[in-house]
């Protein structure tokens, strides 16, 4: 079992940055890709961005491409979602998650933390 935590969510501005932390326990990370969804209100959840075990491999949705940026530090069991120049649009319930083979469906994913709040105001 693999155990995931998220933090570092708030209530920014647009234009500001945040960055959101998954520290994960139970087992160690170094096997699983890893990835970032958010759930927007009143929608579905939905695929941010996703890194390989290695970190060498990297996708992100079209709508956050060149302002997020993920990345992970397996030695620290915890992956990271840098948020810059956030927008309104970007207000959801951030999520972590942790595959053994990876995907952009949340159906592909065994292990889910409880999710971080995010909203960006106007």
């Amino acid at each position: 079992q693999v155990q995931l935590v998220e933090s570092g969510g708030g209530l920014v501005q647009a234009g500001d940055s945040l960055r959101l932390s998954c520290a994960a326990s139970g087992r160690t990370l170094s096997n699983y890709y890893m990835a970032w969804f958010r759930q927007p209100p009143g929608k579905g959840r939905e695929f941010v961005a996703a890194i390989s075990w290695s970190g060498s491999g990297l996708d992100y949705a079209d709508s956050v491409r060149g302002r997020f940026i993920i990345s992970r530090i397996n030695a620290k069991n915890t992956v990271y979602l840098q948020m810059n120049n956030l927008k309104p649009e970007d207000t959801a319930v951030y999520f972590c998650a942790a595959s053994l083979k990876g995907g952009f469906g949340p159906h592909q994913y065994a292990y889910w933390g409880q999710g971080t709040q995010v909203t960006v105001s106007s």
